[in-house]
C-alpha cells in the first residue's frame, strides 16, 4: 500500500473516533501511524520495530478500536475481544489511558491487570467481560490459572515490546498465552530490537504480516544532542550537583542508574541538596511508582531517577535532559534510555558520566549507534585515566588451565 496520509482525517476512521484525537490535539499522524493503520484496518498482521515515542500506541489502538466496532457484539462474561500484553505496570497503565481517551466517544469497556496491587477489583472489572483487556503477563496468568479470565474468543492481540518482554524473563509465559488463544486472530506484535528470540516468537505467531520499521535503533540517538563526560566514579554525585547547579536548562530530568540501591542513593543526595526528585524501580510499590511519575508529569519534581526496566515506557513530554549516572551494559538500553528526551520527533540532550570501568560499556554503545559520542571535557571533576585493561586469571589450578576472563 503506497497511499500517503497527511492528516487523521485521511486515514478514514470512525467519525467518534476522529473527533476522540482532535480533541487530543492530533492532527498529522506519525510516520509509524502513517505505515501502520491502512494495513491494520483490513485486518492485516503487523510487525512494527518502533521504539516508545514514536507514537506506535496510537497507531495499533486506532485501528483495533475502529474493527471492534464496525462489528460491534456482546461481552461474554470474563472474556475479551482484544488481549494487549505490555512488559510493565508503567507501560500497561499508559496503554489503558490511551484506549480510554481513544474511545471516549465510543461504549467501550476497558480493563487493566497488573501485579504488585490486590486483584480483587481487576477480578470485578472482567467479570461481566471487556472490550479491551491490557495486561502484564505475570498478572494474567495468575487470573487464567484461577478461571477469572478466558481467552477462546480474543479476535485481536497485540504483544508490545517483545524484546524487553525476553530481557524481563516472560519469554515462557507468552508462548502459554499465545497457545490459549484461537488460531484465527489479527495479530501485532511490536519491538524496538530484533534478537534472534524474538524473531523467532514473531515466525511462529503472526501470518504475512506486513513489516513497519520507524527509527532504526542505530539512529534514534542521530537527533539527539549527546556527550559523555570522564569522571571517577566517587566524583559522580559532585558531578551530578554541579550540572544542576550550573545549568539552568536542565528543568525536567531523567536520571538512570544500574541498580535499585543506586537510584535511591542519587535521590538521597539530590534531595539532601533541594533538587525535588524521585525514584521509580522494582522495589517501590505499585501506588509509589505511580504518584512519582504523576508527580514528574505534573513538573513538581525536577529529575526522576530509574532503572531501566522500570523507566521502559515512561511517555512523559518537555524531559529536557537524559542524564546517564551509570552507562548500561547493554548498549540497546543507552538509546532506550536516552529515547525518554526526544518524543515523536522532539529534540532533547543526553549527559553520560563514565568512570574508567565503563570505558567498555562507551565502546560498545558507539558501536551500535555508528557515531562517536562527543566527549565534554569542561568540567572540574574531568578525568584522563585509562581504562582497566583486560586480565588473565588463571583458574583450575594443578589441571594447567588458564581461562580469559575481561573486567567490565
Amino acid at each position: 500500500m503506497t497511499t500517503k496520509t497527511t492528516t487523521f482525517t485521511d486515514l478514514h476512521l470512525l467519525e467518534q473516533i476522529q473527533k476522540a484525537i482532535k480533541d487530543l490535539g492530533y492532527v498529522h499522524p506519525t510516520p509509524i501511524q502513517q505505515q501502520a493503520i491502512p494495513h491494520l484496518l483490513e485486518g492485516k498482521d503487523l510487525l512494527g520495530c518502533a521504539q516508545t515515542g514514536t507514537g506506535k500506541t496510537a497507531a495499533f489502538a486506532l485501528p483495533i478500536l475502529h474493527r471492534l466496532m464496525k462489528t460491534p457484539s456482546p461481552c461474554a462474561p470474563k472474556e475479551t475481544k482484544v488481549l494487549v500484553l505490555a512488559p510493565t505496570r508503567e507501560l500497561a497503565v499508559q496503554i489503558d489511558e490511551s484506549f480510554c481517551q481513544y474511545g471516549k466517544y465510543l461504549k467501550l469497556k476497558t480493563a487493566l491487570v497488573f501485579g504488585g496491587v490486590g486483584q480483587g477489583p481487576q477480578v470485578s472489572r472482567i467479570a461481566k467481560g471487556v472490550d479491551v483487556l491490557i495486561a502484564t503477563p505475570g498478572r494474567l496468568m495468575d487470573l487464567i490459572q484461577q478461571r477469572h479470565i478466558r481467552l477462546g474468543n480474543v479476535q485481536a492481540f497485540v504483544l508490545d515490546e517483545a524484546d524487553r518482554m525476553l530481557d524481563m524473563g516472560f519469554i515462557n509465559e507468552i508462548k502459554k498465552i499465545i497457545r490459549m488463544l484461537p488460531p484465527v486472530r489479527h495479530n501485532l506484535f511490536f519491538s524496538a530490537t530484533m534478537p534472534k528470540e524474538i524473531e523467532n516468537l514473531a515466525g511462529s505467531m503472526l501470518k504475512n504480516p506486513i513489516r513497519v520499521e520507524v527509527t532504526p535503533i542505530s539512529s534514534t540517538a542521530e537527533r539527539i544532542e549527546q556527550s559523555v563526560m570522564y569522571v571517577d566514579k566517587d566524583d559522580k554525585r559532585s558531578l551530578l550537583l554541579h550540572l544542576f547547579k550550573t545549568n539552568p536548562k536542565i528543568k525536567r530530568t531523567i536520571i538512570f542508574t544500574r541498580t535499585k540501591h543506586g537510584a535511591n542513593k542519587v535521590t538521597e543526595i539530590l534531595v539532601k541538596n533541594r533538587i525535588s526528585a524521585e525514584a521509580i524501580h522494582g522495589n517501590k510499590s505499585q501506588a509509589a511508582r505511580q504518584r512519582a511519575l504523576e508527580n514528574f508529569r505534573a513538573g513538581k519534581i525536577r529529575a526522576l531517577i530509574a532503572t531501566d526496566i522500570a523507566a521502559r515506557g515512561i511517555d512523559v513530554d518537555g524531559i529536557t535532559h537524559v542524564i546517564n549516572f551509570e552507562l548500561p551494559n547493554i548498549p540497546e538500553s543507552y538509546v532506550h534510555r536516552i529515547g525518554r528526551t526526544s518524543r515523536a520527533g522532539a529534540k532533547g540532550e543526553a549527559i553520560s558520566f563514565c568512570d574508567s570501568e565503563e570505558r567498555f560499556y562507551l565502546k560498545d554503545i558507539e558501536k551500535l549507534i555508528k557515531q562517536s559520542i562527543p566527549l565534554e571535557k569542561n568540567h572540574p571533576f574531568h578525568c584522563t585515566k585509562a581504562p582497566a585493561r583486560p586480565q588473565l586469571k588463571k583458574q583450575g589450578q594443578g589441571q594447567g588451565q588458564r581461562r580469559r576472563t575481561y573486567r567490565r
